[in-house]
C-alpha cells in the first residue's frame, strides 16, 4: 500500500548536472527542431554558433530517478502514468551550464478505493555556482492503484478552461519513425519507448514516444506559430497528457492566445485522438521591442 508520509518525507538529495553545448542540441533535435535545415531561427537551436538553449530542456536536467518505483514508498509502479507536466522559466536557460536541483513532494491526493491516488512533485533548478534560479518544474503522477489509502478525499481544483471557437493557429509537427530512440538519449532508457516485446506487454502495438517528448513538441509549436521561434519568450507552459503518440506521427497543435497567455492542444488528426489537454503558457514580452517584433513576424493561421 502507498505511504504517503514516506513520500512526503522522501530524502531527495541535490542532483548536479552538467550539460554541454552537444546536448542542448541533442534535445532541440529530439522534439523536431533542424526540420527545415535552412530555416536561421531553428538552426539557432540546434548549430553551436550563437547557440541557444530551447525553454524545456528543463524538463530534462537534474532528473532525480525512479524514486516513485522505489519498494518503500509502497507504489504500485507498473500502475503509474505521468498526469500533468508544468515549468516555470525564471530567465533563459544557458546554452551549456552546471546546475543543481532538488526535487520534492508537495502533495498526495487520495481519490478514493479504486480510483487511484495523485502525488504532486516540483523540483527546482538553480545556477550550481550562484544560486540564481533557472526553472521550476511541477508534475502530477497518477497512481491508479492506490486509492484508498486513508487520506482525505480532497476536492481537485478545476482543470485549465479551454477557449471556444476555433484555434488563432493550427500548427502540425511530424515526429520521426526513430523519435522516440533520439529523444531517449537525453534521460529516459525506459524500454517502453524502444523495446517491441516490453511496448507489447504494456499493451501497445509498438514503441510509445515519451510524453515529455510530446510535451516539447507542443512547446515547439507554441514557440513557432507565436513567437517566431524566439524561445526566450516562453515564461512558463503547463499541459495534462491524454493520450500516448507513436514515432512516425504529426502532431497537430491547436493554438489560441489572447495577450500574454496561449491555451492549446495538441491531437494527432490521423486516430482523431487527442494528446495534450488544457494546455496554458505564458509569454514573457513587457519591455522588449525584440520581443514585440518576433510575435508581431508569427502571423500565420495555419504553420
Amino acid at each position: 500500500m502507498i505511504q504517503p508520509q514516506r513520500l512526503l518525507d522522501w530524502p531527495f538529495e541535490d542532483v548536479v548536472q552538467s550539460y554541454t553545448a552537444r546536448d542542448t542540441m541533442l534535445y532541440a533535435l529530439g522534439i523536431g527542431l533542424g526540420s527545415d535545415p535552412l530555416d536561421a531561427r531553428q538552426l539557432r537551436y540546434v548549430y553551436e554558433r550563437q547557440l541557444a538553449a530551447f525553454p524545456t530542456l528543463a524538463v530534462v536536467l537534474c532528473h532525480p530517478g525512479a524514486w516513485i518505483g522505489h519498494p518503500d514508498t509502497g507504489v504500485d509502479r507498473k500502475m503509474v502514468v505521468h498526469g500533468e507536466q508544468g515549468l516555470v522559466l525564471h530567465r533563459p536557460l544557458p546554452a551549456e551550464a552546471t546546475v543543481r536541483a532538488r526535487t520534492r513532494v508537495t502533495r498526495i491526493v487520495d481519490k478514493g478505493a479504486g480510483k487511484g491516488a495523485l502525488v504532486y512533485s516540483e523540483r527546482r533548478i538553480v545556477d550550481h555556482e550562484s544560486g540564481e534560479p533557472l526553472a521550476t518544474l511541477t508534475s502530477t503522477s497518477f497512481c491508479r492503484a492506490d486509492g484508498g489509502f486513508g487520506g482525505p478525499v480532497e476536492k481537485l481544483p478545476a482543470p485549465y478552461a479551454m477557449p471556444q471557437g476555433a484555434p488563432h493557429h493550427v500548427a502540425q509537427l511530424a515526429t520521426l519513425p526513430q523519435s522516440a530512440l533520439l529523444y531517449r538519449l537525453n534521460a529516459d532508457y525506459n524500454p517502453l519507448h524502444a523495446d517491441p516485446e516490453v511496448a507489447r506487454a504494456a499493451g501497445y502495438p509498438r514503441p510509445i514516444l515519451h510524453g515529455l517528448c510530446t510535451y516539447g513538441v507542443a512547446a515547439h509549436a507554441v514557440v513557432q506559430a507565436v513567437c517566431g521561434y524566439d524561445g526566450a519568450l516562453l515564461a512558463s507552459f503547463d499541459a495534462r497528457f491524454s493520450s500516448p503518440v507513436f514515432p512516425g506521427e504529426t502532431i497537430s497543435v491547436d493554438i489560441w492566445r489572447e495577450g500574454d497567455v496561449v491555451s492549446f492542444q495538441a491531437w494527432v488528426r490521423a486516430r482523431q485522438k487527442m494528446v495534450l489537454d488544457n494546455g496554458r503558457a505564458t509569454l514573457r514580452v513587457a519591455g522588449s521591442s525584440q520581443a514585440s517584433a518576433n510575435l508581431a513576424s508569427a502571423t500565420p493561421s495555419t504553420v
